[in-house]
């Protein structure tokens, strides 16, 4: 189905606070990872690697990295 593949890329703060309606409160320099399905929506926003790979250890997801 359209959920079977997620994309995981790194996003700066900044740019996810743009994408956020009401201007989330998010550091400006933070290196966050954003996890979306195949369709773009978003599912997670990860502050490392590592809580990205835990969250997606729960899930069954194919998962693509994006630099």
């Amino acid at each position: 189905g359209g959920n079977a593949v997620v994309y995981v890329r790194p996003i700066k703060g900044a740019a996810l606070a743009a994408m956020m309606a009401g201007g989330a409160d998010i550091e400006p320099d933070a290196d966050l990872q954003l996890v979306v399905s195949a369709d773009g929506s978003p599912l997670m926003v990860g502050d490392s690697d590592e809580a990205v790979a835990d969250w997606l250890a729960e899930r069954n997801y194919g998962v693509v990295s994006l630099h």
